[in-house]
């Protein structure tokens, strides 16, 4: 019944109802509703059945359903529900009728009063005759008795209404009546059906309900197994994790030592290379610096040289013209001059070459003194008696070089006057000036020399005039008489200047002619920057008159040193002069030299001297004895340091034990200043010594190779000079520590110059013995060496002492007992009385029993200590407890009798707390469904310094604690982090206490809240688990949305809710996936709504990819690559072009190659800016490489599902529904990612197949190869291809063998112009490869220049031809094959069963091919007539029109074919011919377009005239005739007269045309304009002929007239021209 009514909604019955108005006339009638109702009421029990049996009926019926019965139920329920909506509709009305009646008449009741007052109040007012009181009063009486009536008129009907109401209500009475055993019966079976669907409700229950506890114990069962397993697993984890750590550090021991010494070599060998290529750098550097300078100097030097070339041209031009003017012969003065001029050049060449003779001498001297020097320091130095010839010749060498007057060898007095140390002056000239060797070469120290350079220099005995056969070819070393002459003169020429000897009373003067005072020049503790002066006074100590002038001073001095003196004259002896020296210093170094005199009897010099600021240190003594002291006492000493120097420093002392940094960067910043200065000058002479060479164009003396050898050297001395010491660092090493020698505070700090400082030194005895130490001073400065002292004293021990003076009482816990003894010995012969101290900080914590004792003569004593550590001993303790560290040292006395010095000992106790503190202390797990878990992490820290066990007990149900169930130990200050998990069982609101308990039985207390939630809508699956999926292949799963709230009954089930409050209510419930962008997952439908139980269907599709961002930085990387590559090979190029240079100029040219290829490559490729997009070649290839080898991914996403009320379709446009945040649901992916099994090889591995622009009809072949790079075989499927589609696979490969490559072929058929693309799945059982088949369908597009599809020649003289030019445009992408046919040249087969086209009527001809050449020639050609069209390009084609007779319906197709198929484009060409020049065109037709193959006899020139006057022109005008009062417009044709261009020759340049008879045209309603005129070669006139019907026209019989048209070009012709007018009538 329930079923068979739910058939039938509601609505529809209260729809069917009629309305309420028209009850009246429906139900007039009753019996026509209850016809029907006995017959249903047959099949229905009376009410005294019984429910069984009628249960019985009702499950037979559900059984086996019929038409008949679902149609009665039906029917009757329908009638019961309209009887009773009818029943409380009547009543309804029925009462609000009678509210009215009873309303109408109270208001007729209160119209009645208040009319019988208004007349009492109207008499009164007429009594008292208020006029205006009156009319208002009876117009109120007035309306009142209108209201009255209106009333009683309105009760009457309000009654008929009620009664006939009241009718229509007791006939639904009596059929409710009727219908009362029926209705109740229906009572009574749904009351039946509801206590069965209760049974079976329980029924099923009470199935579930075991169900379920069976499930819970299976559940619990597998919990405890996992929590055994679990805690196991733990256990083995722990140990494994414990000797990892032990094995890490261990290993991170060993690694820090090793790393160590590797980085430390590392720091040094890069320091030494940076030295090493700054100087060279820097020595580079200034030789390119000196090299432009010298190309600048020989630029110069080129263009003095040409000035003078000028201007010595411009001398001998104007001594050539002033000799001819004199008369002279300038020929042979310019002869005599040129040999003068080559004559002195000799001279001066071969001074030149006697210079470099001597300077290449000296340098060999150099050398070989050098090699001696070494030798004399090996061997012991020889005296010899007098001096080698090698001296002599050095003495010469260094007189000529100085400019001096030398005497003959012979002179001895001069030989001693010239000793050889004066070589000591001139070595560092001649060698600054031409030598240009490295003075720290490896080859002046470590190579001495074997044998001399110039055979027997070494030799005294051998003879100076022996030429050694090495040097026989050479001239002699005093050179050619030449050469002696040139010595000769020279030293004439300098004996005004030499010494004189002096003598006086018979006694010669030897020794130094004038004394200084000072005798040396010094200056002390100089700064740079600031001028010094001081005043010299020479003193003439020789026996007569004498004279002092300035020689110079010393190289090293020019630059701070300068000298005034003014010379005095001839001095008497005795008499002195004043110098004055002025030192300004430049450089912080010390100085030494001479300033160098002259006077007449020889040179002397006053020795200079200056000194940077130095220090000089000492201390006083260097042993401090303190003597014998009792352990205990305290002894000091002073100690004195002083400073004698100008220069002040830090000091430090230190004992032998202790180590000290002092900072050496000042000192270590002034020698690398120096050493850069020092090679920055060494590059610049460098520099120099090559620009020397090449202006003057010579060699060097001295090969490259040594020269680079000894530049070497040098890099290398300096670099070990420049190189700071290793370590700053002064170490002493480790010696055992002695604290009975103290310093006093004054142990570091700055001595002044010239200042002292004292120090005290402490003796404090600890152990008895003799105590000695090691004192040191160490300074800052590094030319300052360490000093040292020794210290010495004795001591003498006590009796009493305690051999273990420190009590360990290691790590104590606050408010827990710790005891420990203590043993007190004595070494006295007598008993003594001893008295344990506390100190009173610690009074309260610390207890020594017991507090007084006595020892026994040689014997020991044993005291008790207890330590109870309070909360408050940090502030107790004081000074004695370290907050930071919780170390406690407190010290505890031993007083002993007759003993001053106590004997101490020291507690030492790490004390901590035994506090656990959990972080944070109240969780709050919010919202949380009954179908997942919340997990939150716990801190659970370890306050102390002792590790703790630790234990969460009496956890509830729905609680978790992890790892190892909430149990374990915590290492100290250690942090735990713990998980606790939250699962509600139903829906409500949480909040409890998790307690955990500490090994010392603590309590710490985690305080929960949370708030179960049941969502309306369950999943099928929490958790997906993907298959391992290839990139770019697809995984999908399934799952389900159930919606299984159908009731409200919470005792039945459990409802649907948010902690306590109210039930979702029941209806449909809608859900929306809330899925993250950028993520490998595709869900769908993302939103739907699930009705009351249903469920919906959710498909989660995995579709693995590559980011973009590391696809892109692939490609990058790759052109990266190719770039430098590609510049590699260009640089690799480049170098092999070049030629040898010197290695000098190489070395340079190669580092700024260096230098400009590193700032090139330096610079990022401007590969950046290319935009890579994902079609790009570059893209695709680097997303190939990297799928081949992808190392695989597992990724975990957890995506959240919110649920709503409510159907999605009832929202308003886009607005969303309002889902709760606290209903959600979570669906967890784990997603697998691996490489492909198959990959694309060919382009790149690019799988996408791009088949381009193909025509339409035309076929693309691509071919794909394919790889298995999986080590199985695989066996391959297909996807299936649309087979109405332009694609298809021509060679589907079945199997691929591991490791092998295939080749697909695919074709691409477009039939269309459209853009095409199919995916092409191969389909393995590891996975899928997908291709993406696209492809254009280009149609082929061709416009034409040519509008319409008619090509007119126009007219043509017979014989003669004529040419018209169109375009063909090619507007598709492809290139087009084309060809012109001409219908006359094609075959005619298919018109050969028709009628000749001049028998059918005009409407049936479709003739395209007309009148041809007689010749048999075609009159139409076409150029070209095939080819190709490029695209966008066009085509041009040269249409010629050759007639070779006269005809006007020359004609024929031109069709253009593309391809060889189709057909583009169909022009039809057309083309008249005349004999003549002139032509007429207009008027109707009269003839046929098609010429008669008969043939046309030859007229002579009189007949053709005769025959062409009688070729008529037919002109038809038709007047429309309207039936308004406006005129009509007149009827008009036109004729065209035109002229032909022609080649032939013709005395007419133009030609003439008239018409005859115009005036009796007009008199006949015809008007010609113009009726004659001229007509140039190939143009055309158009004669207007127009007609209006004259007055006394007859519209019955049409107007015939004519006249005769004269044409005369190169012949005169005539054209009879027929005039047919007629009128027509309008609408």
């Amino acid at each position: 019944m329930e079923e068979a009514a739910g058939l039938v909604p509601e609505e529809t019955l209260v729809d069917e109802a009629p309305p309420v108005d028209d009850e009246r006339d429906e139900l007039e009638d009753p019996e026509l509703v209850v016809e029907s109702l006995p017959e249903e009421a047959e099949n229905r029990p009376g009410p005294g059945s019984t429910c069984p049996g009628w249960e019985q009926n009702a499950e037979k019926r559900k059984q086996k359903p019929a038409a008949q019965d679902r149609i009665q139920a039906s029917r009757l329920r329908k009638n019961l529900h309209l009887l009773d909506k009818l029943h409380e509709e009547k009543d309804l009305f029925i009462q609000k009728t009678r509210e009215e009646l009873r309303a109408c008449r109270r208001r007729m009741d209160l119209l009645t009063e208040q009319r019988e007052s208004v007349a009492a109040e109207l008499a009164a007012e007429r009594e008292a005759g208020n006029v205006a009181a009156m009319g208002r009063l009876e117009a109120a009486s007035r309306r009142l008795c209108l209201e009255l009536e209106r009333e009683r008129d309105l009760l009457p009907k309000i009654s008929a209404v009620l009664q006939e109401n009241e009718s229509t209500m007791w006939h639904l009475e009596t059929q409710e009546r009727q219908l009362q055993d029926v209705w109740k019966s229906v009572r009574e079976e749904a009351a039946a059906a509801r206590r069965c669907l209760r049974e079976q409700t329980a029924k099923q229950l009470r199935q579930e309900t075991e169900a379920a506890g069976k499930a819970e114990r299976n559940r619990l069962l597998r919990v405890r197994k996992s929590m055994h397993l679990q805690r196991e697993l733990g256990l083995r984890h722990q140990k494994l994790v414990a000797d990892a750590q032990q094995n890490h550090r261990v290993a991170v021991k060993f690694l820090k030592a090793s790393l160590g010494r590797v980085r430390e070599r590392e720091r040094k060998a890069e320091l030494a290379s940076r030295e090493h290529v700054q100087r060279r750098m820097d020595a580079v550097l200034a030789l390119k610096n000196s090299i432009a300078a010298s190309r600048e100097t020989l630029r110069q030097f080129h263009a003095w040289g040409r000035a003078k070339a000028e201007l010595a041209e411009q001398k001998a031009q104007a001594e050539r013209e002033a000799i001819l003017a004199h008369g002279g012969d300038a020929f042979k003065h310019l002869c005599h001059q040129r040999r003068r001029q080559e004559l002195e050049a000799q001279n001066r060449a071969f001074e030149q070459e006697q210079k470099l003779r001597k300077q290449e001498i000296v340098s060999r001297i150099l050398k070989e003194e050098a090699g001696e020097h070494a030798r004399k320091k090996q061997a012991p130095p020889k005296t010899t008696g007098r001096p080698s010839l090698r001296d002599k010749t050095w003495s010469h060498l260094a007189e000529v070089c100085d400019g001096k007057s030398t005497a003959p060898p012979s002179c001895p007095p001069l030989e001693d006057s010239l000793p050889s140390p004066r070589a000591t002056v001139l070595a560092p000239a001649i060698s600054s000036e031409s030598v240009r060797v490295d003075p720290s070469s490896s080859g002046w120290q470590e190579e001495p020399l074997v044998r001399p350079e110039i055979p027997g220099l070494w030799s005294q005995e051998a003879s100076p005039h022996q030429v050694p056969q090495a040097d026989a070819g050479r001239k002699p070393v005093g050179g050619t008489k030449t050469d002696q002459d040139l010595l000769a003169r020279t030293i004439r020429c300098l004996r005004s200047g030499a010494p004189h000897r002096q003598v006086a009373s018979g006694r010669e003067f030897r020794g130094r002619p004038f004394n200084s005072k000072p005798e040396l020049i010094h200056f002390k503790d100089f700064d740079v920057g600031r001028e010094y002066k001081k005043k010299v006074i020479l003193t003439n100590a020789t026996y007569t008159i004498n004279y002092c002038r300035l020689a110079g001073v010393e190289e090293s001095l020019r630059d701070s040193v300068r000298i005034d003196f003014d010379p005095p004259g001839p001095m008497s002896a005795g008499m002195s002069c004043e110098v004055l020296v002025t030192f300004k210093p430049v450089v912080n170094k010390d100085l030494e030299g001479n300033i160098s005199f002259l006077a007449q009897t020889g040179g002397f010099s006053v020795p200079l001297k200056c000194s940077t600021r130095k220090c000089s240190l000492s201390l006083d003594k260097q042993l401090i004895d303190f003597g014998s002291y009792v352990v205990g006492e305290t002894a000091s000493r002073t100690i004195t340091l002083t400073n004698a120097g100008g220069l002040g420093t830090r000091f430090k002392f230190l004992l032998a034990s202790e180590s000290c940094e002092m900072d050496a960067s000042h000192s270590i910043l002034k020698r690398s200043s120096l050493f850069t200065c020092e090679e920055k000058r060494f590059c610049d002479k460098v520099a120099t010594s090559v620009s020397e060479q090449r202006m003057e164009g010579n060699e060097s003396s001295l090969p490259e190779a040594p020269s680079q050898r000894e530049s070497q050297g040098l890099d290398a001395r300096k670099q070990g000079e420049g190189r700071p010491p290793e370590s700053e660092t002064v170490t002493t090493p480790p010696s055992k520590e002695q604290t009975e020698f103290c310093l006093g505070e004054m142990t570091e700090g700055e001595i002044a110059p010239f200042g002292s400082i004292r120090v005290p030194v402490i003796f404090t005895p600890l152990v008895p013995g003799t105590a000695h130490s090691r004192v040191k001073v160490v300074f800052q400065n590094q030319q300052c060496p360490t000093l040292h002292f020794r210290v010495v004293g004795v001591a003498v021990d006590v009796p009493v002492w305690v051999p273990k003076p420190d009590v360990d009482l290691k790590i104590c816990m606050y408010d827990r007992l710790y005891q420990d003894s203590v043993l007190v010995h004595t070494r006295s012969k007598a008993a003594l009385r001893l008295k344990f101290e506390v100190c009173k900080e610690l009074r309260g914590h610390v207890e020594l029993l017991p507090e007084t004792g006595y020892i026994q003569a040689m014997s020991s004593f044993s005291v008790q200590l207890k330590f109870l550590p309070r909360h408050s001993l940090p502030e107790d303790a004081g000074k004695y407890f370290d907050k930071e560290s919780c170390v406690l040292e407190a010290p505890m006395t031993i007083r002993v009798a007759d003993q001053i010095r106590p004997v101490g000992f020291t507690l030492h106790a790490v004390v901590t707390t035994s506090d656990l503190e959990l972080s944070p202390s109240v969780v709050d797990f919010g919202y949380c469904t009954v179908s997942e878990a919340v997990r939150t992490q716990v801190g659970l820290c370890n306050h102390s310094l002792l590790p703790q066990g630790f234990g969460f007990i009496g956890l509830p149900k729905c609680v978790d604690v992890q790892p190892n169930d909430g149990f374990g130990t915590i290492l100290p200050l250690e942090t735990l982090q713990l998980d606790v998990i939250f699962q509600p069982i139903k829906a409500k609101e949480y909040s409890f206490e998790l307690v955990c308990k500490s090994e010392i039985n603590r309590c710490f207390k985690l305080t929960c809240r949370a708030v179960g939630v049941r969502p309306p809508l369950e999943l099928s699956h929490h958790q997906i688990k993907f298959a391992a999926t290839s990139l770019y292949d697809t995984s999908v799963a399934s799952l389900y949305v159930i919606n299984s709230h159908v009731s409200l009954n919470s005792l039945t089930h459990s409802v649907p809710r948010i902690g306590s409050e109210d039930a979702s209510p029941v209806g449909p419930t809608s859900f929306e996936f809330l899925l993250p962008p950028d993520l490998p997952i595709t869900i769908s439908p993302l939103v739907g709504t699930v009705w009351p139980g249903k469920r919906y269907l959710i498909q989660v599709a995995f579709r693995p990819v590559l980011p973009s961002e590391l696809i892109h930085q692939e490609a990058f990387q790759a052109l990266i690559k190719e770039a430098e590559s590609k510049s590699s090979f260009r640089r690799d190029m480049a170098t092999q072009k070049k030629d040898q240079r010197r290695q000098s100029v190489s070395i340079l040219q190669l580092q700024n190659r260096d230098r400009s290829f590193r700032s090139s490559s330096s610079q990022p490729p401007e590969l950046q800016k290319q935009d890579l997009t994902s079609s790009s070649q570059e893209y695709q290839a680097a997303q190939a490489a990297l799928t081949r080898s992808f190392p695989g991914k597992f990724d975990k996403f957890v995506i959240p599902c919110v649920v709503a009320s409510g159907d999605t379709k009832d929202r308003k446009g886009t607005e969303p529904l309002s889902f709760s945040p606290h209903n959600t649901l979570y669906l967890e992916l784990w997603c697998p990612a691996v490489a492909p099994s198959i990959v694309v090889t060919s382009d790149k591995g690019k799988t996408i197949s791009n088949f381009g622009d193909v025509a339409v009809g035309h076929h693309g072949l691509k071919k794909v190869s394919i790889q298995n790079i999986c080590p199985e075989d695989l066996h391959l499927e297909y996807s299936v291809l649309n087979p109405s589609g332009p694609f298809v696979l021509l060679n589907p490969i079945s199997r691929l063998p591991s490791g092998e490559t295939q080749v697909l072929e695919l074709s691409f058929s477009p039939r269309e112009s459209c853009v095409a693309q199919e995916t092409l799945d191969i389909v393995t059982k590891r996975g899928s490869l997908h291709l993406t088949l696209t492809g254009t369908g280009v149609a082929s597009a061709v416009t034409c220049s040519i509008e319409g599809d008619v090509l007119h020649m126009g007219y043509v003289i017979a014989g003669e031809s004529v040419s018209s030019v169109f375009k063909l445009q090619n507007s598709s992408s492809l290139p087009i094959k084309f060809s012109v046919q001409l219908d006359s040249l094609s075959t005619r087969t298919r018109n050969q069963h028709q009628l000749p086209q001049f028998l059918a009527a005009p409407a049936q001809r479709t003739e395209v091919v007309g009148t041809q050449n007689l010749s048999g020639q075609s009159v139409f050609s076409v150029v070209p007539v095939e080819g190709v069209m490029d695209p966008g390009r066009a085509q041009d084609f040269t249409v010629t029109f050759s007639p070779d007779h006269e005809s006007l319906y020359f004609s024929d197709r031109l069709q253009v074919v593309l391809f060889e198929k189709k057909i583009s484009r169909q022009i039809i060409l057309k083309g008249a011919a005349r004999e003549h020049m002139m032509f007429v065109e207009g008027g109707d037709p009269l003839d046929v377009p098609v010429e008669s193959l008969a043939v046309i006899p030859a007229f002579d020139q009189e007949r053709r005239e005769e025959a062409e006057e009688l070729k008529p022109i037919l002109l038809t005008l038709a007047y429309v005739q309207q039936d308004t009062d406006t005129p009509a417009p007149p009827a008009t044709r036109e004729l065209q007269v035109g002229c032909i261009r022609t080649t032939q020759l013709s005395p007419k340049k133009t030609a003439e045309f008239s018409l005859d008879g115009v005036a009796s045209l007009q008199h006949k309603g015809f008007t010609i304009e113009p009726s004659k005129g001229f007509v140039e070669r190939g143009q055309t006139k158009t004669i207007s002929v127009s007609w209006v019907p004259p007055i006394d026209f007859d519209p019955d019989h049409p107007l015939v007239a004519s006249a005769l048209l004269q044409l005369r070009g190169d012949v005169k012709e005539t054209r009879k021209i027929l005039f047919l007018a007629h009128v027509l009538t309008g609408p």
